[in-house]
């Protein structure tokens, strides 16, 4: 296939690439449908940029295979007897990019920015109740709480907790054109909407990540490049102008049966979609109206047409392989397909059905085909009488409408598909904890049972503080599951690449990888 060609289908920003600074046999192509927020872990919430933050930055802890947290830059670490003190012991010998030592000091630095009173981290709740970052040696740092809270080491081993070296305070640009942490991979450029180029990180040592190699990655660059058009990327992978990259899924099957190109699905990938809706204006601040929503959205025929077997329907708010996922109890509470239910309830809330149809808009973020599946489940929601128009947009622009409309007391209903992914049952607590990650539903009742959640050490008791939480939001139809997905975290890889693999909960690993 001729250059002009490739560039026609899109494919220019790979072959500018190749064009300023040929593609040489140690470079990676990876094409994802979107490009990330920022290059600074406190501004963003999106996997687009989690996955980038995790080649960079490194955190003091890691994930097993199965995603529990294990020692990373902390090699150890003790937990006071109240709960409330948490001293880490960091790894000898660690740098950064730019040369300087990795030290207790990067890690105060980065805890310090989380709590920043003008400009806190988006994620400040998850760090916990910190109230202070302590230096006790280079090589020793203790976290002080005011109150226990059991979900802070495994949100240590997460990349909202990437450790930032204290550098990037003297950088212009920090979050855009400077980013200086200590992962495997060090940051060369960003060109938005278009790529990201790192290089390999020479002094590179894997204390805790998920990868055999013990060094610096085997490849020199990785080229994150922004290629939205799922046959475009497909194209690119067939030709070799791109290594790794989400198929299209409808050509998965296919590709699968044929073995052109290797597929790898993410487990654990702890993804939740789910229904969310303004609940504090009309028609949504009426139970009877969500719970008529639920009711009318048959999840399994919705994803059989769409994804077949790569996502499976979920009852609960927190995603399977989570802590206190149980599918039997969420179903309990769930309101379940039952759309002559549904019919009633918005009969009984105003007098709407199908010959006088509830208008409201559908908040939808692109990829994925999501915008099939939202249209499955407008006309799903049209047969008992809810005219859903569906607006669709980036997740950053989802994010910051959700939040409008839940501040907006006036004008058409709004619910969104919102997508969350977190490695523990405490996403619940970023999410509808006063004042909420949207401002959205908040409640007294509530708070009370998640900060419950936050603070029992024995997991019998924990897990049930979880299902009071998951009870309250269900039977409320305040958070309604939809399913796990596997959509956005297929990968197609050719046939070259060797030693490519997917960390829980959706971290790509490139340290092994060779052609």
């Amino acid at each position: 296939m001729t250059a002009k060609r490739l560039r026609q289908l899109g494919l220019g920003a790979v072959l500018g690439c190749a064009a300023a600074s040929p593609l040489a046999a140690k470079d990676i192509v990876w094409a994802r449908y979107g490009d990330i927020d920022t290059l600074d872990p406190h501004r963003a919430t999106s996997t687009l940029s989690l996955q980038v933050w995790s080649l960079i930055y490194d955190t003091l802890l890691a994930t097993d295979a199965a995603g529990a947290p294990v020692p990373n830059l902390a090699t150890s670490w003790e937990v006071s007897e109240d709960g409330l003190d948490y001293t880490f012991h960091l790894a000898d010998g660690v740098m950064c990019h730019d040369g300087t030592p990795l030290d207790a000091n990067d890690v105060k630095y980065t805890v310090d920015r989380a709590f920043d009173a003008d400009n806190p981290s988006v994620t400040q709740a998850s760090w916990g109740p910190i109230t202070s970052a302590e230096v006790v040696d280079p090589l020793t740092v203790k976290l002080t709480l005011s109150s226990p809270f059991v979900a802070m080491v495994p949100f240590l081993a997460d990349s909202f907790s990437s450790i930032l070296c204290d550098s990037n305070a003297e950088q212009e640009g920090f979050g855009t054109t400077v980013a200086i942490g200590s992962g495997p991979w060090k940051l060369d450029s960003w060109t938005k909407g278009d790529r990201i180029v790192l290089e390999k990180n020479p002094d590179y040592v894997n204390h805790g990540k998920l990868a055999e190699n013990p060094g610096a990655p085997y490849m020199d660059r990785l080229i994150v490049t922004t290629v939205p058009e799922p046959q475009t990327r497909l194209a690119g992978l067939k030709t070799g102008a791109i290594q790794i990259a989400e198929p299209p899924l409808d050509d998965v099957p296919a590709l699968q049966e044929s073995g052109e190109l290797n597929i790898v699905i993410a487990e654990n990938t702890g993804q939740n979609v789910f229904w969310e809706f303004a609940l504090h204006r009309a028609p949504f601040d009426d139970e009877r109206v969500r719970e008529a929503v639920a009711r009318a959205t048959d999840v399994d025929t919705a994803l059989m047409l769409i994804y077949g077997d790569l996502s499976i329907p979920e009852q609960c708010p927190i995603s399977r392989g989570v802590f206190g996922n149980d599918q039997d109890f969420c179903a309990g509470h769930r309101a379940q397909y039952d759309p002559e239910k549904a019919k009633a309830l918005l009969a009984e809330a105003g007098g709407w059905g199908p010959d006088n149809p509830l208008e409201v808009n559908m908040l939808v973020w692109t990829g994925g085909k999501r915008d099939r599946l939202a249209e499955v489940f407008q006309a799903q929601l049209a047969e008992v009488g809810i005219k859903a128009n569906i607006q669709m947009m980036d997740i950053g622009t989802m994010n910051a409408r959700v939040r409008q409309e839940n501040e907006t007391p006036e004008g058409i209903g709004s619910m969104d598909m919102m997508t969350w992914s977190w490695y523990d049952p405490d996403i619940l607590y970023a999410l509808w904890h006063s004042p909420g990650a949207y401002r959205g539903y908040t409640s007294p009742e509530l708070d009370a049972m998640l900060e419950k959640t936050r603070v029992l050490a024995d997991p019998a008791e924990r897990k049930g503080a979880v299902e009071d939480v998951m009870a309250y939001l269900l039977d409320k139809s305040i958070h309604v599951p939809l399913y796990t997905p596997g959509w956005e975290w297929v990968f197609a890889v050719r046939p070259e690449v060797e030693g490519f693999h997917v960390a829980p909960f959706v971290y790509p690993i490139f340290n092994d990888v060779k052609f």
